[in-house]
């Protein structure tokens, strides 16, 4: 099979290139010679079955950051058979060295000038002939959001896998010895083939960055349109929630009731009360999953992460951190995992370990269900979303006492430097392939970790078969009784905590093992639970959930990235104690003061 690398600077808009490419048909795996996964996907171009592999963004083949060590590594040891080099055409002049770069190592490249569009609005005239010509390898002008120029660049892709790449293992150790000729090879091209008006007009993105990044207006307007995204989710997503729960309970009673009537009691308890009723009530979710990746897909794409980490640098370099643990944090709102393996754009290790202790304080998709879960059944409508939005701040609350108390055992000098791309906004085809993606990773889970989960849970809650189901003299039971003393302080009953349990392997586990220990689903258990809480319990639960330990992927990711045991377990225990510490504040603070 041959094989495609996608290389390029950070925001050049590799990824949706490569979601365009592949459709959303991607994987994550290891690769020979690095210690990291890299996303992939599969296409067929002419008669070959290519696979196409998105390489982290990098400025410099020289650079030394993980994430140029990690390139370095893949080309020396994944010799591709073509590279597709992305460039950013706003940015021609800051981008060609890069491709110069790699063009010294003699292998195929064709090399993609995306944002033309852009490039056009700004006055930027790229001769792509003239650059073809004078670099001596094919060049295409295309827009990757819009798909314009795509189908001759695919052509032209398909035309290169033709020719074999030469060996480029002798290449690469010479190339990074020396590059003098670069940066006069580089101001001749640019010469001929690139027109850049003396000033760029005044745009919107200037229009804009007035107000966004205004000294003091800045930070309000940001959590106001973080306050309306969460209040959107949680308006828009309540109703396509009850409307697919009560499509599954009518699916339930019309068909899988009479189906398996005929079964043993204790698998028709296992195979509805048990597996039916964990999955579908965490099901029930998926409209709310689809909206906040959507949501998050405009804010993201948009290019307004970047000036939130601006706005948040000064604040962030007090407690030890900078601007892109602010952008790792928002990251880690959709899952910690990317967000942690995000953090090797960072060079200085104690930068990286400080800013990876914070992440997985994120509220991650998967602790959003229990939350909206929580916050519907047991407060009112209006109050529901201001609900959701503090514990959003009660996770940056935790993020940043964490960094401030441990900034003096990590400590760093590293230059934070950002960049600002213009504002864009997102097609209605990246928001839904984004929304797909993320669908499809959520049902990936719920076919291993929760279906998993909640087999564990029935059999918890229905062992030994002489005690009855749900009973204090089940296995659910007596782990109820040995963990009570710690949980009681806090206001988690017994049913809540055995769901806590579980959440250590995947926060998704956690409400479908509520509903596998009460039995119920949808709004059945939604209304159990009002019943059995009041709203200091539930809340507290619900920042025992959001601080407690990340689930088993995000743990595995931070040993894998730390490589150090002792940090990973110092980063659970923390995690853990904080979160019994917060509770035990609230609740105790809450019931004194006659709540």
């Amino acid at each position: 099979m041959k094989r495609i690398a996608l290389l390029g600077m950070p925001n050049t808009g590799k990824s949706t290139l490569f979601n365009r490419m592949t459709g959303g048909a991607a994987r994550v795996g290891n690769w020979p010679g690095i210690t990291v996964d890299l996303l992939s996907g599969k296409i067929l171009l002419g008669s070959d079955m290519v696979e196409i592999i998105d390489l982290p963004g990098i400025y410099d083949l020289h650079g030394f950051s993980d994430d140029e060590q990690v390139v370095r590594h893949f080309l020396h040891d994944n010799i591709p058979d073509l590279a597709l080099v992305i460039l950013n055409a706003t940015q021609i002049e800051r981008q060609m060295s890069l491709l110069l770069q790699l063009r010294q190592l003699n292998m195929n490249i064709v090399v993609l000038l995306n944002m033309s569009d852009e490039a056009r609005k700004y006055g930027i005239s790229i001769d792509s002939k003239k650059m073809s010509e004078m670099l001596g390898m094919p060049i295409f002008q295309l827009s990757g959001k819009y798909g314009t120029g795509y189908q001759e660049a695919l052509q032209a892709i398909t035309k290169a896998l033709r020719y074999p790449t030469p060996g480029m293992a002798e290449q690469l150790r010479s190339q990074l010895e020396q590059d003098e000729h670069i940066e006069s090879e580089m101001a001749r091209v640019l010469k001929h083939a690139v027109q850049v008006p003396a000033q760029l007009p005044e745009n919107l993105t200037d229009k804009l960055d007035r107000f966004m990044l205004h000294p003091w207006l800045g930070l309000p307007i940001f959590f106001g349109i973080m306050y309306l995204l969460f209040q959107g989710i949680f308006l828009l997503g309540q109703p396509l929630q009850g409307w697919v729960g009560a499509a599954l309970g009518w699916l339930r009673v019309t068909a899988l009731d009479p189906a398996c009537a005929g079964l043993p009691v204790w698998l028709h308890g296992l195979l509805l009360d048990g597996i039916y009723n964990g999955v579908a009530t965490v099901a029930a979710f998926v409209p709310i999953i689809i909206l906040f990746f959507l949501f998050m897909a405009m804010v993201e794409d948009s290019g307004y992460l970047s000036r939130a980490a601006f706005l948040m640098d000064a604040l962030m370099a007090r407690m030890g951190l900078d601007g892109r643990g602010f952008v790792m944090l928002l990251m880690g709102f959709g899952c910690n995992v990317p967000a942690l393996m995000g953090t090797r754009v960072m060079r200085s290790r104690s930068l990286r370990l400080l800013t990876m202790l914070v992440i997985p304080f994120s509220l991650c998709s998967a602790r959003l269900q229990v939350f909206v879960f929580i916050t519907a059944a047991l407060f009112s409508p209006k109050a529901a979303p201001v609900v959701l939005f503090s514990l959003y701040l009660f996770s940056f609350a935790a993020a940043i006492l964490t960094a401030l108390l441990f900034k003096s055992k990590f400590q760093n000098n590293e230059p934070f430097v950002l960049e600002l791309p213009p504002y864009r906004f997102p097609t209605a085809r990246q928001m839904l392939l984004r929304g797909w993606l993320e669908v499809r990773h959520f049902l990936s889970r719920a076919t291993q970790f929760i279906v998993a989960g909640v087999v564990l849970v029935w059999l918890l809650t229905h062992l030994p078969p002489s005690a009855a189901p749900g009973s204090a003299d089940t296995l659910a039971g007596m782990l109820g009784d040995v963990f009570h003393p710690l949980f009681e302080p806090i206001g988690i009953n017994d049913q809540l905590m055995i769901a806590l349990l579980f959440g250590f392997i995947a926060k998704e586990i956690v409400i479908g093992s509520l509903a596998v220990i009460y039995g119920l689903s949808g709004d059945a258990l939604g209304h159990a639970l009002g019943q059995q809480l009041d709203w200091v319990q539930a809340y507290s639960f619900m920042l025992f959930t959001l601080i407690y330990t990340p689930c088993l992927s995000a743990i595995a990711t931070l040993h894998n990235e730390a490589k150090d045991l002792r940090y990973t377990l110092f980063v659970l225990g923390w995690s853990l104690a904080l979160a019994w510490a917060v509770s035990f504040v609230f609740y105790q603070g809450a019931r004194a003061l006659g709540y």
